[in-house]
């Protein structure tokens, strides 16, 4: 298991330190603010992230949703000497929440919550990104998905917003959530679908509940539809 520590404090970080290679834990590496936990993430990839929430500049929290956002898969333990952010650090999906000071025990058991962490379909969160701000999704918030290069853009009540994964990609993941693919650009969540009008070429056009926004099928997208659901 790679793991990477973020703490602004050279102790913490050296505490830490000593007690996952007591636990036989070899190969991590520090970082001491949100700067150099990006760029590491960037670089490398890590299985676990030991994350301390109170530092300068950036919270740790705001730090985790970033995290979140370029490795969906990573593991994020929060450490704080607060109770307070324990709410808010599940809801960004941590496995684990250390009080400092944690003992060794303590570090041991939210590890092995990370060995046998499994995700449920029903626990689907897409985290996607709107300027400055993140979004934390159900697929049943989504209406549709629109690829764009290698991100795709994702529409929900929220508005716009981004997530960095390809359409294909997504796609694997939400087909279990009504989601069928009906362009090479479009995916639409049938359980969201107010209308469907023939239009030339016999492509269908899908307007949504809601919102105003219509979307088109591409030929064989109207074709695949029409075969999947009988009409």
């Amino acid at each position: 298991m790679k793991i990477l520590i973020v703490d602004d404090e050279e102790l913490a970080r050296a505490r830490l330190l000593r007690m996952l290679k007591t636990l036989d834990f070899e190969d991590i590496d520090e970082a001491t603010n949100a700067n150099e936990a990006i760029e590491a993430v960037k670089k490398e990839k890590y299985d676990l992230v030991f994350l301390d929430i109170n530092m300068p500049q950036t919270s740790g929290l705001e730090l985790g949703y970033e995290l979140k956002y370029l490795d969906e898969n990573i593991a994020i333990i929060f450490q704080t000497a607060y109770e307070e952010h324990a709410l808010k650090a599940f809801d960004i999906g941590a496995v684990g929440y250390l009080v400092k000071p944690y003992s060794l025990e303590q570090v041991k058991n939210s590890l092995e919550r990370v060995k046998t962490q499994t995700i449920q379909e029903s626990d689907l969160r897409i985290l996607s990104k709107n300027g400055d701000n993140y979004l934390l999704l159900k697929p049943q918030e989504i209406f549709y998905v629109k690829a764009d290069l290698s991100e795709v853009m994702i529409r929900s009540a929220k508005g716009f917003s981004y997530y960095a994964q390809k359409i294909s990609d997504l796609q694997k993941k939400l087909e279990a959530y009504s989601f069928v693919r009906i362009h090479r650009s479009y995916l639409i969540n049938i359980d969201e679908i107010k209308e469907i009008q023939t239009i030339e070429q016999s492509k269908l056009c899908f307007s949504f509940r809601n919102i105003s926004d219509t979307i088109e099928s591409s030929k064989d997208g109207a074709k695949a539809f029409r075969e999947k659901f009988s009409i």
